[in-house]
């Protein structure tokens, strides 16, 4: 069995998780243009008042900041400050062979981790319940650093 085979169950995990994290990340993406069309507001910049087939009607005001809007796109920049360093921490994890339980537990808590804090962020809950989640998951991925290090120090 090669490490990064879908024989390896450990490689399984990471299949798993890495794909579910990298659906949140585009997900979130087309969130937040759903939700600037919904609104026809919080355009990001003033090319976007062009006249077309989606914005018939621009006008200057779809610049101004709208918190439907911003709010996904906060969650999508920390999406992007936190799933890629999962992505590529995770496949160095599967290569130092970590036992089944340890990566599923850390990287499916991660993924856990992730989602509760995008609940968190879309019901707007607490920075104290938002970090909390937040921690879970840095640390996941920290504990996994550690490991990769410790296994090639």
């Amino acid at each position: 069995m090669t490490l990064f085979s879908i024989d390896n169950p450990v490689f399984v995990t990471y299949m798993i998780t890495a794909a579910i994290m990298i659906l949140k990340i585009m997900g979130q993406g087309w969130m937040t243009v759903y939700r600037m069309l919904n609104s026809k507001s919080g355009l990001a910049s003033p090319e976007d008042l062009q006249k077309g087939l989606i914005n018939r009607n621009p006008h200057p005001e779809q610049l101004d900041r709208n918190d439907y809007v911003d709010r996904s796109r906060r969650m999508h920049r920390n999406d992007l400050e936190n799933i890629p360093a999962f992505l590529v921490c995770g496949l160095l994890f599967v290569a130092i062979d970590p036992t089944v339980q340890l990566a599923n537990i850390l990287m499916y808590g991660f993924v856990a981790a992730r989602l509760l804090h995008t609940l968190a962020y879309a019901t707007k809950q607490s920075h104290e319940i938002r970090a909390t989640f937040y921690t879970i998951g840095s640390l996941a991925v920290v504990i996994m650093a550690v490991k990769v290090l410790m296994a090639v120090v």
